[in-house]
């Protein structure tokens, strides 16, 4: 096991990400770095107010503590309360235009240290990750293409990896209260340490490789869509629907305020701007409609 390499990986990500958004915006990342009181902190890359992007958070942590949250202990409740260890990087991106798709990524390394009270115990790992898009307006092309990155990726590991995950991203990223999905899905997986450290890193490492190839070139097809009220009103009226899934069900928004970490960061996730009201929905044989009926549905876009 190398925490090391999977930092420097992290931290080479973040860079990336960062540099190709910048080229498709025009517009510079503020580099802010933090530190943790009880250990650790982060470096967090934020763009507000651009001409692509509305606003978005790139965002590293490392970070370790003495009692390991809940949240992130949710499939091994036996390691709950050991000291712990944690470094990722997670990003949303949340455009100006309502024709290009918000997207979330998320990679992530976990250590539960040996719990030293019992002469058994001993350190254990896992990596979890992946990435969903959320569109506003739905585009067979954009979808297949975003969907397809993904399969091309994990398919360099395990033809098996795609599916599994693919579906348990639609079954994670659902709004339980609403009863739907808050995008088209992607893939997510957690809790993985299959085949050992060095295969479990390859699959962090597939992921987010596949950032960069999986999204900008949808946002550069779509960023110069002309758009007028109408649209921006759907926009921020779907943008209430990832915040409600971000506060109310997102482990990773949950394991940040539970274990101290920097709020500022943690809800940099959130859009800048967004609308509810009551017991609406789109009028039928629109756009918007469309998107509900076809788009979002958790439907095998390949």
């Amino acid at each position: 096991m190398n925490p090391n390499a999977v930092r420097e990986y992290l931290l080479h990500l973040q860079s990336s990400i960062v540099s190709r958004m910048e080229s498709i915006d025009g517009g510079t990342f503020i580099h802010d770095e933090w530190q943790r009181a009880e250990g650790g902190g982060g470096i967090s890359r934020v763009i507000e107010n651009s001409k692509v992007l509305e606003r978005g958070g790139i965002l590293f942590s490392h970070v370790v503590g003495s009692k390991l949250p809940p949240s992130a202990a949710a499939s091994r409740p036996e390691i709950a309360g050991r000291p712990w260890e944690a470094m990722g990087v997670s990003l949303v991106l949340h455009p100006r235009n309502p024709y290009v798709p918000t997207v979330h990524m998320n990679v992530r390394f976990f250590i539960a240290r040996a719990d030293a009270n019992k002469a058994s115990g001993e350190d254990v790992f896992w990596f979890g990750g992946g990435m969903d898009l959320t569109p506003y307006y739905g585009f067979d092309e954009d979808c297949v293409h975003f969907h397809r990155t993904n399969k091309d990726a994990l398919d360099k590991l395990s033809p098996a990896y795609f599916p599994r995950y693919k579906k348990w991203c639609d079954e994670y990223f659902w709004l339980k209260h609403r009863n739907e999905p808050r995008g088209i899905g992607g893939v997510f997986f957690d809790d993985f340490h299959d085949g050992g450290f060095d295969h479990a890193f390859a699959l962090q490492r597939a992921v987010g490789d596949a950032f960069n190839h999986a999204y900008a070139p949808i946002v550069e097809r779509r960023m110069n869509t002309a758009y007028g009220e109408r649209e921006r009103d759907w926009q921020l009226y779907r943008r209430g629907r990832y915040v409600e899934f971000n506060l109310v069900w997102d482990r990773g928004t949950h394991f940040g305020l539970q274990s101290g970490g920097r709020t500022e960061s943690i809800l940099a996730s959130m859009p800048p701007h967004a609308t509810w009201r009551y017991n609406w929905a789109p009028e039928a044989g629109t756009p918007e409609a469309e998107l509900l009926a076809k788009y979002v549905n958790g439907r095998d876009w390949l």
